[in-house]
This record gives C-alpha cells, sequence and structure tokens, in this order.
C-alpha cells in the first residue's frame, strides 16, 4: 500500500522562520506579547489604509471575532456558523 503524505485543511502556508526572527526579537525586547502590541497596531494600520476602511478591528481568532460581531448586533437565540473559526493544525 502507498503511503500517501495527509493534506490539512487547516494547515497555514508559512515563510522561512528566519524572516520573522527580527521581529520576534523586537517583540522579546518590548515584553509586549498581547493584543495592541507595535506589531498589532502597525496591521491595523496598514490594513484600514488598504481597505479604505475608517477601523479595523484585529482579533486572536475567528470565533472571538464572531461572538464580538454577535454581542455588538445584539444576536440573540440559535446561530449557526462555520466549524472553522478557529485554524488549528492536527497531526
Amino acid at each position: 500500500m502507498k503511503k500517501t503524505k495527509p493534506v490539512y485543511v487547516t494547515q497555514p502556508s508559512m515563510p522561512p522562520l528566519e524572516e520573522f526572527t527580527p521581529y520576534l526579537e523586537k517583540i522579546w525586547g518590548n515584553k509586549w506579547l498581547t493584543n495592541a502590541g507595535e506589531f498589532h497596531q502597525q496591521l491595523e494600520v496598514a490594513l484600514a489604509e488598504y481597505l479604505g476602511a475608517e477601523y479595523i478591528s484585529l482579533f486572536a481568532n475567528g470565533t472571538i471575532a464572531l461572538v464580538t460581531a454577535l454581542q455588538a448586533l445584539r444576536v440573540t437565540g440559535e446561530v449557526i456558523t462555520t466549524p472553522y473559526s478557529f485554524v488549528i493544525r492536527w497531526n
């Protein structure tokens, strides 16, 4: 039987780690590992400009974004959403 390599629906495409090293060093130096850090803010500004939007809010995952949207819109009752709102890699 031929062994095949699995295809992961939720596997991210990542650049080489060396490309991240300068950013990680700066983050480590700032000791700011949570939301609203320097790179978080830069990305929000760049995305808003690129999309022509007045405001952009980044979230850690799709589930938190969906819950926030539902709360902001005051949606009540049963809500059915995609099961792929929080992308993870299964090994």
